[in-house]
């Protein structure tokens, strides 16, 4: 059964916002009561949150379908909808957020650390917050904007001070074991450690972390083996120490040549030249073991490399090296440039942005509007509804969209879509001279609301409208 997961596809989903209500107030002695719908809820967000306490991503494994509640819809009395509760995901510290592209949306280190994975729809306005002098009741009333849905990719990089790396048995878990109180799986098969082992060493006043990262073979960086899974838990290191095994009972292997490949593998994966390296010469309680020691540690050191000798089993020369490295990780630490307090970056928009655009699709053959509010106010508008679609025509001439499709060369006819291919409004274009209230004059004022007429009014009324549908009734039914 699996029990470590460090990378993982994962389908979030936000709630929706609820759709506002159209409401009229009605009580008794209060004929003029006036629109009293309230508004819909916002939808839930879905949030990433880093807890260190975590150390794997198996949850999301074994369920990648996550959605955050829908907001409730508003009602009556202005009572505004219930909002959607949010929906927060805990992962790993160093968990990195990729969209199904490769692109990197957030990188997540430090407890607490947040993103926003998946933003909450907006709730729909009721009527009673669309009224205005003109617009004295509005029949319609805005609703909820879906939830945003997407598809993310967690990675999840060790946050460590210190890796070891190196040929499967070389002594890595064993070194781990005894440096700190981390208890990974030790054989004396290739392979044995599957997973990243994270352990916590403490060196005078220095407290680092130390990773052991799965054995690593040529190939690696392409794939082979287990590398190309784990190489990226090396990424945050600030140490990387080269594990090599002096008693090695394979033929074809010696310290120098493991050193190589490794080193070549690192390379080929790339983003790692500028981290100091140790070398640290396992298994010298074996005495052909400190022997290979002793005839390649002057090569070792002639190449540049600090050279420490030490024994797993026998715990030898292990404070030596918990020091030395302590002393690596301190020097390194003072170097890393200071976090500085949370800045707001203002971007402010060009005078000439009119917030949306206007291009023809020659390939569909008509005039796509894009932009954040048209697409949004689309999504809000009951198209069974007139008197909202007249609304939405207001809206869009005062944002200059008309304006903006005749300077296209849009003429009467053309069709006009909103939105992206996959999802948008087309209609057929007839370019107004004034907005749609102007047009429709009394648009949005409820009869309900008018003064009784007198009964003899009401009665001649009846009348008309008796006789109106008794002539439509002979026109279509000649025999």
């Amino acid at each position: 059964m699996t029990t470590f997961v460090d990378r993982v596809e994962l389908h979030v989903a936000a709630g929706n916002g609820g759709h506002g209500c159209a409401s009229v107030h009605r009580e008794k002695f209060k004929p003029l009561g006036g629109p009293d719908g309230g508004n819909g809820g916002r939808g839930g967000d879905v949030t990433l949150v880093v807890d260190q306490s975590i150390t794997t991503l198996l949850e999301y494994h074994h369920s990648p379908h996550r959605k955050a509640t829908n907001g409730q819809p508003g009602a009556g009395d202005n009572r505004s909808g219930k909002d959607g509760q949010d929906l927060v995901l805990y992962v790993p510290d160093g968990t990195v957020v990729l969209d199904k592209d490769g692109e990197v949306l957030a990188d997540l280190v430090g407890q607490g650390t947040t993103f926003v994975a998946g933003q909450g729809g907006r709730g729909g306005l009721g009527n009673a917050a669309l009224s205005s002098a003109r617009r004295k009741a509005p029949g319609f009333a805005l609703l909820g904007e879906p939830g945003e849905a997407r598809d993310i990719v967690l990675e999840l990089k060790t946050v460590a001070d210190v890796a070891l790396v190196g040929y499967p048995s070389a002594g890595k878990s064993s070194l781990i074991s005894v440096l700190s109180a981390a208890k990974p799986k030790i054989a004396d098969y290739p392979f044995t450690t599957l997973v990243p082992n994270l352990g916590v060493v403490t060196a005078g006043s220095t407290v680092y972390t130390i990773a052991d990262v799965p054995g690593l073979i040529p190939g690696a960086s392409q794939g082979r083996g287990l590398g190309l899974e784990f190489l990226r838990h090396v990424e945050r290191c600030s140490v990387l120490v080269h594990v090599l095994d002096t008693a090695t009972l394979e033929s074809d292997r010696d310290p120098l040549s493991d050193l190589d490949v490794i080193e070549e593998e690192l390379k080929q994966y790339g983003g790692l030249d500028d981290r100091p390296r140790v070398v640290v010469l396992n298994k010298i309680d074996i005495p052909d073991g400190q022997d290979l020691a002793d005839m390649i540690r002057p090569d070792l050191e002639e190449r540049g490399y600090r050279v420490l000798e030490v024994s797993a089993v026998a715990r030898t020369g292990l404070k030596e090296l918990s020091f030395a490295l302590a002393d690596i990780v301190g020097k390194a630490r003072a170097a890393k440039p200071k976090e500085e307090a949370t800045r707001i970056v203002i971007r402010p928009k060009a005078v000439d942005d009119a917030g949306f655009t206007v291009t023809f699709d020659e390939q569909e053959e008509v005039y796509r509007v894009r932009g954040d509010k048209p697409e949004r106010w689309v999504r809000q508008t009951d198209f069974n509804n007139d008197e909202a679609v007249g609304y939405l025509a207001d809206r869009l001439n005062r944002l200059g969209v008309e304006d903006a499709l005749l300077k296209a060369g849009a003429r009467a006819g053309d069709g006009v879509a909103i939105g992206s291919e996959e999802n948008a409004v087309v209609f057929d274009w007839e370019p107004t001279l004034m907005a749609g209230a102007e047009m429709l004059g009394r648009r949005g004022e409820d009869h309900r609301l008018e003064a009784p007429r007198p009964a003899a009014q009401r009665r001649r009324d009846r009348e008309a409208e008796r006789d109106d549908a008794e002539r439509e009734y002979d026109e279509f039914n000649p025999f």
